[in-house]
């Protein structure tokens, strides 16, 4: 193995000053877009880690549990973190949480951090658009991690290539959203449109998948289903909701919509009071998650109940437990429909 590289060589190879890479790799003091990019670029062509940033990084090392996740904010994200962060007290390790903002680059530079850290576990939380290099890098930090006694822990993701030494704790999502639109389909409701959801994201692809299934399970055609993915979450929702009753000219011809997160579901409500209509009286909608938004919206949002804490809990007594050369290791957990008061029935 080559010299370590180091902080200069990075700086030199993206073009911009020290102090940038310093703030870039920190990620707590604002940097243009344009040199951030150069830096991430620089990092990930030098496979530099960041030695004195990730010591700085609250002390992470022996003892540290590290948890990387799109955000800290969304229900689903924080209920893994508290659920983490409970059970590692527990055992007497520190829980360390960073951001990655949906940027694969700056996932795999944390990561890399965390590495020369050797925290005990690293996980990796929320689905993903994984590619081939994205694949096969974390294949590579997850065989590094454990060479160092540490665990590289995926959860809510699949593993990103056959028999790496990672933990996988996911929860069924494929049959949650198998059983939310079996319940749609239970109640008469024959076209459904799908929204508010990520195509080829890991999460959004499991939910789309057992959407299809369900609908073939109860012989509707896939044609029949109307398919608006654009992304997760509240903005995502009401666009895709506004677009298509806009298409429609405020008449649409489904029945029902099932969309791919609470809160897109929750926007997907506002749109379309906007246009008169009315949920369920006019409209079946239902979500995906059971965030605390699905029972304080009226009326309450029919959804399908993750368990958020109790993966992150698991997550972090399986990693704890188990050899990091075990190879590769997978927790599945259960989901299961919250019924409230967003679907009525109709007749077929």
């Amino acid at each position: 193995m080559g010299e370590r590289v180091t902080i200069r060589e990075v700086a030199a190879r993206a073009g911009v000053s020290v102090a940038t890479v310093s703030r870039v790799l920190a990620g707590n003091y604002p940097t243009s877009t344009a040199s951030r990019a150069k830096v991430l670029r620089a990092v990930k062509d030098l496979d530099y880690v960041a030695n004195a940033h990730a010591r700085a990084l609250a002390g992470a090392g022996r003892k540290t549990i590290a948890v990387l996740m799109f955000d800290v904010v969304g229900a689903f994200y924080a209920q893994v973190a508290q659920g983490v962060e409970m059970e590692a007290a527990q055992r007497g390790r520190l829980t360390l949480v960073a951001s990655t903002g949906s940027d694969p680059a700056r996932e795999l530079a944390l990561v890399q951090m965390m590495r020369e850290q050797a925290a005990e576990a690293v996980m990796l939380v929320g689905g993903v658009v994984q590619d081939d290099e994205y694949r096969q890098r974390m294949a590579r930090y997850a065989e590094a991690l454990a060479a160092a006694g540490s665990r590289l822990v995926l959860c809510g993701r699949p593993a990103p290539t056959p028999d790496v030494p990672a933990l996988v704790v996911e929860y069924d999502n494929e049959a949650g959203a198998h059983a939310v639109t079996s319940h749609l389909l239970g109640a008469g409701h024959r076209r459904i449109a799908l929204l508010g959801y990520e195509p080829g994201n890991t999460t959004g692809e499991d939910r789309l998948a057992g959407f299809l299934r369900a609908l073939n399970d109860h012989g509707v055609p896939r044609g029949d289903a109307v398919l608006h993915g654009t992304g997760f979450g509240q903005n995502h929702g009401y666009e895709a909701m506004r677009d298509l009753l806009r298409k429609a000219d405020g008449r649409p011809d489904f029945t029902a919509v099932f969309a791919g997160d609470d809160r897109a579901a929750a926007a997907a409500v506002v749109a379309l009071r906007e246009y008169g209509l009315r949920v369920p009286e006019d409209m079946s909608v239902v979500g995906y998650n059971d965030d605390p938004v699905a029972g304080d919206i009226t009326p309450g949002l029919t959804t399908v109940h993750i368990p958020a804490e109790e993966m992150g809990r698991t997550a972090v007594r399986r990693a704890l437990s188990g050899s990091p050369r075990a190879g590769q290791e997978r927790h599945v957990l259960g989901t299961h429909i919250v019924i409230r008061d967003s679907v009525r029935r109709v007749r077929g």
